[in-house]
């Protein structure tokens, strides 16, 4: 205990976290082009807004992901132990256009390719077959690609971890311990007495405890205890929002040495990407959040729930161990192109199953038109890669001058 004490008074006062927060997310932005890609929503959506209107297709209005980059994709389970490659995060979902996360895939593995050095005949390559995994999803007649024998070799190591994954990996790779406690350090802070107490209230409710024992089989009436709670430091996209790590017992599990139960809770903001216009949403931001996840990807869907914290709208899910990032940093050419048309297969099946056999033909048709005589991939996809490579390498340059002399405040 003392050791935890003492730890704690090293630690930043809940107060004091924001500028913390800022100070790590522009450190992590200005590592590489990529991570600034990542951890850059906005800059996506202003280029966007700056485009002529008719400069891209209107899809069929259905979820996107809004931030469809290859960090937000990866290896998922669902309630019965499942596992498939989705889209991981929602923050950013709303119903809209589907090209948006066309492009925002492409861009992300354009940066990917620059950071592993290869030559720019690669990203056209890598550009083309996009475009075609992405059509597969949507062309009936070729059938449905068996998308499991598509995973390029770094989809399939990370599969494979996946899957033999169990909660001392969880354990081990979240915090670093295998004691029902949270270890206070650079990765969790502590809370104020204020926020344990709301944490606490919150799983008192029944629909959020039940969250928790659902996927253990036991009962509703099993009791859920809050073993502990820390303030969550994570990636550059959720850096200075309400970020919780939760450790809890279920039915006095962890006395009889059994897994704990690690909840996430993740507060929900406005989303950046824009939503076509007279659709209904719901106007909760958690819940628009939960709701996009059961459209995009049914299994982390089924396993969230949307909450209010401190007057705040929240996301709510369990981790599980088999809920893993893909990290596409180092490519080959062969890779690089292999795993471009596979991610593109995932997001393009995401769209395809919010719509019926109609919209899915005119959508294809859509995708397909106006190719060249040198590029099979449709044009707008094309110039709008071209175009936000060279704007995301104008402000991540711009970024790193503001850190490194240290005028980036915000």
């Amino acid at each position: 205990m003392a050791k935890k004490n003492l730890t704690r008074n090293k630690l930043p006062k809940p107060d004091a976290r924001q500028a913390l927060l800022v100070t790590r997310r522009n450190a992590r932005m200005a590592r590489s082009a990529h991570a600034y890609v990542r951890g850059n929503t906005s800059k996506f959506y202003e280029w966007l807004d700056g485009i002529e209107g008719h400069a891209l297709p209107e899809g069929p209005a259905i979820w996107i992901c809004g931030d469809c980059h290859t960090g937000n994709l990866g290896p998922v389970a669902d309630a019965q132990g499942r596992v498939e490659i989705q889209i991981r995060d929602l923050d950013q979902t709303v119903i809209g256009n589907p090209a948006h996360d066309l492009i925002r895939l492409g861009l992300s593995l354009a940066t990917a390719a620059r950071g592993s050095d290869l030559p720019g005949v690669t990203t056209v390559s890598m550009m083309e077959a996009l475009a075609e995994g992405y059509e597969l999803a949507f062309d009936e007649a070729a059938g449905n690609a068996d998308i499991r024998a598509e995973k390029p070799e770094a989809v399939r190591v990370v599969m494979k971890e996946a899957v033999r994954r169990s909660w001392r990996h969880l354990a081990e790779e979240r915090i670093e311990d295998l004691e029902p406690s949270i270890p206070l350090g650079p990765r969790f802070w502590p809370l104020a007495k204020s926020e344990r107490r709301e944490i606490e209230s919150l799983f008192e409710k029944g629909s959020l405890a039940r969250l928790a024992t659902v996927l253990r089989g036991v009962g509703d009436e099993a009791d859920v205890e809050v073993l502990d709670a820390a303030y969550w430091v994570k990636g550059c996209s959720s850096l200075g929002r309400l970020r919780y790590a939760v450790l809890l017992d279920i039915d006095g599990a962890a006395a009889e040495g059994d897994d704990l139960c690690l909840m996430d809770i993740k507060e929900a903001v406005q989303a950046a990407a824009p939503r076509y216009a007279g659709v209904r949403m719901p106007r909760d931001n958690a819940e628009r959040v939960v709701e996009g996840a059961r459209h995009l990807s049914p299994s982390l869907g089924e396993r969230m729930r949307a909450a209010r914290l401190a007057d705040r709208a929240v996301v709510i899910r369990e981790l599980l161990p088999q809920d893993m990032k893909l990290t596409i940093e180092q490519l080959t050419r062969d890779e690089a192109t292999r795993a471009a048309r596979f991610l593109a297969m995932v997001v393009g099946r995401a769209h395809a199953r919010q719509m019926d056999s109609g919209e899915r033909k005119a959508w294809l048709t859509e995708l397909r038109r106006n190719r060249s005589k040198t590029l099979d991939a449709p044009g707008w996809l094309w110039k709008g890669i071209v175009e936000l490579v060279s704007s995301h390498a104008a402000g991540y340059l711009e970024h790193c001058r503001r850190y490194a002399t240290g005028r980036d405040s915000g």
